[in-house]
């Protein structure tokens, strides 16, 4: 069992990869493989957590600092699996549909941060300013989250057949197919499990809540799928 998860997925070719593309191959599954697809998981379904009395209680932050800690390390693992690659073998190859997939899945990358770099500001009842892009769900604010939410999936996809596609190039060992393989099908799994139990919250219910008085609340919600209370006075105006 040992010999045959070792050998290589086609018994026909050797496995044989520099130390330059093994290490590039180890950072950008670490990134697309393992830490930006837990950090859109976080994202869509952690919002509000099961233990919060929500929409009583709102605007949970646990979710905010995991995306962001999941993605800049994604980020990073990302910039050193090209770094590794650049300093390894430069531009060589790069006609090849790995290196197309790969570099369409960079430029998606950069602009997923971009974005959020460039998404405006927060505003709302406990900020310091209460307008605010994402308060007021301006034209700013709705273009960044249809651009995230469109393009980070799109990344993702592509993500996965660059990472299959660069396994089959390096021949890879039956292990490491089952490995990655496995760990996609549980992160499948839980996407289903938790889209069912109702876990994809809107973002900006999960922050404000659903009183008339927010005003993106009049806005459509942006995101398939996504969980949304109706539509209620604040408690303070009720009779």
């Amino acid at each position: 069992m040992v010999e045959w998860l070792l050998a290589p997925i086609d018994a026909g070719r050797a496995h044989l990869v520099d130390g330059a593309l093994a290490w590039h191959g180890r950072f950008m599954v670490a990134a697309w493989g393992l830490l930006l697809p837990l950090g859109v998981l976080v994202a869509r379904f952690f919002k509000v957590l099961p233990w919060q009395d929500w929409p009583r209680e709102t605007d949970n932050r646990l979710w905010w600092h995991a995306h962001l800690w999941l993605q800049y390390s994604g980020g990073i693992l990302m910039l050193a699996g090209l770094s590794t690659l650049m300093v390894g073998h430069g531009w060589h190859g790069i006609a090849h549909p790995h290196a197309l997939l790969g570099y369409l899945v960079l430029a998606l990358g950069a602009v997923q941060f971009a974005a959020g770099w460039l998404r405006g500001s927060k505003g709302g009842p406990t900020a310091a300013i209460l307008r605010g892009d994402h308060y007021d769900m301006t034209s700013r604010r709705r273009i960044f989250e249809y651009l995230h939410k469109s393009l980070g999936y799109i990344a993702l996809l592509l993500a996965c057949a660059a990472i299959l596609s660069g396994l089959w190039l390096a021949n890879a060992p039956r292990w490491m197919w089952l490995v990655i393989l496995g760990w996609w099908a549980l992160l499948g799994t839980m996407f289903v499990i938790l889209q069912r139990q109702g876990r994809a919250i809107d973002t900006y219910q999960a922050i404000w809540g659903p009183d008339l008085d927010h005003p993106g609340n009049l806005a459509r919600p942006i995101g398939w799928s996504v969980r949304r209370l109706p539509l209620t006075n604040p408690p303070e105006n009720q009779g």
